[in-house]
């Protein structure tokens, strides 16, 4: 569920959600393609995106089913699973990706391709991620303990057995990156973005199989009843998922000519160099980690205050695991419009800064920054009208489902607040990583981070353990805007005015827009019991009925009223798909 940064072009931390769907961002590097259309590049980097995030949804929805989704399993599972991603980013993923990946491209232009300087690379990773692996998997009871809080004896047996069978997966973790940048490197793009698919599918198979030999979760705790066999199933076979998204890239790095070999003649790789030019960004990388970790302490509160209560009770009680989902819902957005948007013009700033032409950036961030006003914003509309049946979605099949669900609800209305905040800082970013100034968002970062970490601990010590979750998922959204508006002003202050006004112009009168479907979606989820855990919350299927009938509703009012009110957006955001379609009036 979670996505890996991608350094080269500035990274983008959030909250980490769980190590189900590492999903690559689109690399910085494209610009060094030949013979290539961006626009083909993209198209499949969209696609390759969207079928892991929907595949990624499938897996979390089926898991839901299998263990719960507030439950103790579910957030004991979630801690052990995301701690090899978090652990991965924080201690190797930066290092590989922002010392290593410059040096990659690089070598590619050699007369051998970059063979040579590829073996060192391929060894160096599999001997320092091999150590480091083994290091955290026998220190996997100490990790537990370390990122708990208030755990009884034996939620910590458990995580310590889950975390033995996850924690490996930092060592593939390393392998994937490495490869898949290999492959970057030398105009081959579509492996690194399709293999988080065939993890997803592993998953899919793995839980469904669960399901029909154990069951699906019912009512209870299910720790009652819990046996090694289903710690090995669940946790191997999520293990197994990552393993395969690795090795399935040696095909295609085979069948790029390349001849590799071990290497251990790793003087004169330019790691030092490199490095040191890299600090910042490392330091960015590590502050945010390191914030996700205590994040994800803070909220395993809930799950020690849940064991507590009544079963019909503690459904309601949103742990780790509903929170890390409503991240992997509502970052979707992010990632294909935002995402996608945000990689093409780090190409134009950056050409735009070695051409001299400075002048030119704000134009280009305030064209970028209206560009994907349409989706964003009625997404983030979309998912506070429908964040119940949303929820129903991924709260499974138990007795208790629609209270998982209303809990679940809770979270994303929270998180989806600060959606259009996260994109709109996101483009004023790579304003300063396209000069190559990794310092500046290095300290906005810091600042963040403390910010979130000093309301978060208080709120920690003032909020009830049940509520701790819907706390941190609004202190997100508040961190998010807060770090919006500060980054404005410093891309102001140094770069000039950037047509502010007319972006947050085109944000209301949008959001006016939304607005007004958002109203027209409520009525229509109110006649099929969307606001009295009716006929939306009744079962999965009406829930996903629901959900198709609501957001078809307000899509179709959306885009009508764009259109009679002559949006200028609109043109920009459905032009690439008209494009494609014969015969259609521009």
């Amino acid at each position: 569920m979670t996505q890996v940064p991608n350094p080269s072009v500035g990274s983008d931390q959030q909250p980490m959600t769980g190590a189900m769907d590492l999903v690559a961002e689109p690399p910085a590097e494209l610009h060094h393609q030949q013979g290539r259309s961006r626009s083909k590049i993209y198209a499949l980097m969209a696609s390759g995106t969207m079928v892991s995030r929907l595949l990624g949804f499938a897996r979390t929805a089926l898991l839901a089913m299998a263990i719960g989704s507030v439950t103790s399993v579910a957030d004991i599972f979630e801690k052990a699973n995301v701690i090899p991603t978090i652990i991965y980013m924080l201690l190797a993923g930066g290092v590989f990706n922002v010392v290593l990946i410059p040096q990659l491209i690089k070598a590619s232009k050699a007369r051998d391709r970059g063979a040579a300087y590829t073996s060192k690379l391929i060894t160096l990773t599999v001997v320092v991620m091999g150590i480091l692996t083994l290091i955290l998997t026998l220190s996997a009871r100490p990790l537990i303990i370390a990122l708990t809080n208030n755990w009884s004896e034996p939620m910590i047996v458990l995580g310590t057995a889950f975390a033995y069978w996850s924690l490996p997966q930092i060592f593939f973790y390393g392998l994937y990156a490495v490869l898949g940048q290999v492959l970057n490197a030398n105009g081959r793009f579509a492996a690194f973005m399709w293999a988080p698919a065939i993890n997803n599918i592993i998953q899919l198979l793995v839980i469904g199989a669960f399901i029909l030999t154990f069951g699906s979760y019912t009512s209870g705790d299910p720790m009652e009843n819990w046996s090694t066999l289903k710690t090995i199933w669940l946790a191997g076979g999520a293990t197994l998922g990552i393993v395969m998204q690795a090795l399935v890239l040696f095909w295609p790095l085979k069948k790029s000519g390349l001849k590799l070999s071990f290497d251990f003649g790793w003087r004169g790789m330019g790691l030092r160099h490199v490095g040191k030019l890299a600090i910042w960004t490392l330091a960015a990388m590590v502050i945010g980690n390191l914030s996700s970790l205590l994040y994800s302490k803070i909220v395993s509160g809930a799950t020690a205050a849940r064991a507590q209560m009544p079963a019909d009770q503690a459904a309601s009680v949103a742990g780790e695991y509903a929170l890390n989902t409503s991240q992997l819902i509502t970052v979707l957005p992010h990632s294909l419009f935002a995402l996608t948007v945000a990689t093409v013009l780090f190409n134009d700033f950056a050409r735009a800064f070695a051409e001299k032409r400075a002048g030119d950036v704000g134009q280009l961030l305030n064209r970028g920054m209206r560009s994907t006003a349409i989706p964003i914003v009625f997404c983030t509309i979309v998912f506070i009208v429908l964040a119940g049946p949303l929820g129903r979605l991924f709260a499974g099949s138990s007795q208790n489902a629609a209270q998982a669900a209303g809990a679940l609800g809770q979270l994303l209305v929270l998180t989806a607040l600060g959606l259009p905040f996260k994109s709109l800082q996101f483009f004023m970013l790579r304003v300063f990583y396209a000069e190559e100034d990794t310092r500046t968002p290095m300290l906005i970062q810091s600042a963040t981070a403390a910010l979130g970490l000093i309301l978060a601990f208080s709120a920690a010590a003032l909020v009830d353990p049940l509520h701790i979750a819907a706390a941190i998922a609004f202190i997100y959204g508040l961190t998010n805007i807060l770090s919006c508006i500060g980054t404005h002003y410093l891309v102001k202050r140094r770069y000039g005015n950037y047509g502010v006004t007319s972006v947050i112009d085109t944000y209301v009168r949008v959001g006016w827009m939304a607005t007004i479907s958002g109203a027209a979606g409520c009525l229509v989820l109110w006649l099929l019991g969307g606001f009295s855990f009716g006929f939306a919350y009744s079962s999965l299927f009406n829930a996903i009925i629901s959900i198709i009938l609501v957001a078809g509703t307000m899509g179709v009012i959306y885009l009508g009223l764009l259109h009679k009110t002559k949006v200028p957006e609109l043109a920009g955001f459905l032009g690439p798909f008209l494009r494609r379609i014969p015969g259609i009036k521009r």
